[in-house]
């Protein structure tokens, strides 16, 4: 048990959830409904930057305010139900109450659709705070005193830097560990697994926040 209530924030896209198959099923959706071309399965290899993102590379830059619109509304029809949770998503929010904190989600998702997905997998975080992406993320994390940021991608670790939060990275993403690392993560796990066994050290180190 920490001294103070610890504040841990997770990322969404393959942090909590496997997206891959709903978000590569709402890009064909989404290349039926246009008429453009999407390559879906390239697509979901390179998740965790925001939407518009990963639209530049299939359409036109004056389109792409609406075809984001397009697609998160369709999102929820198609992509919600065909998406699971990661291994360990569950047991380490429940890690981080049984600790004593509050765990929160920063994601660059769409904050509705990022709402939907944690509601269909009855995941319950204390707070889901979306559109923000790499050092976007670290306002939010500063503002809810956010100690530990977890997440999957390098952006995540520059997000993390930001808000001067303990970034633990998993490697379940778009970016190896040795990627990971390289961008300054703190610890690499494989997966969310092995979160409470590095949560329980890491609270019972003094304040629980080591620097």
């Amino acid at each position: 048990m920490t001294s103070r209530a610890l504040t841990v924030g997770f990322d969404l896209d393959m942090t909590l959830i496997d997206s891959r198959p709903g978000i590569r099923a709402c890009y064909q959706a989404l290349s039926a409904r246009t008429g453009t071309y999407i390559d879906a399965d390239l697509a979901i290899t390179r998740l965790g930057p925001p939407l518009a993102d990963e639209l530049v590379n299939w359409f036109p830059a004056e389109h792409i305010a609406a075809t984001a619109d397009l697609y998160r509304g369709m999102y929820p029809d198609v992509a919600i139900a065909a998406t699971p949770a990661m291994a360990g998503a569950r047991s380490a929010i429940e890690a981080v109450r049984a600790a004593g904190g509050r765990a929160i989600v920063v994601t660059a998702k769409y904050e509705p659709n990022a709402k939907l997905h944690l509601e269909h997998l009855g995941i319950e975080p204390d707070a889901v705070i979306g559109d923000l992406w790499a050092e976007g993320k670290s306002q939010a994390l500063i503002e809810h005193g956010a100690a530990v940021y977890v997440g999957d991608h390098i952006g995540d670790v520059r997000g993390a830097r930001g808000a001067d939060a303990f970034s633990v990275a998993v490697a379940t993403g778009p970016c190896t560990a040795d990627e990971l690392r390289a961008a300054g993560a703190d610890v690499v796990l494989t997966d969310l697994t092995e979160f409470p066994a590095w949560l329980s050290s890491y609270s019972g180190a003094g304040d629980g926040l080591p620097r």
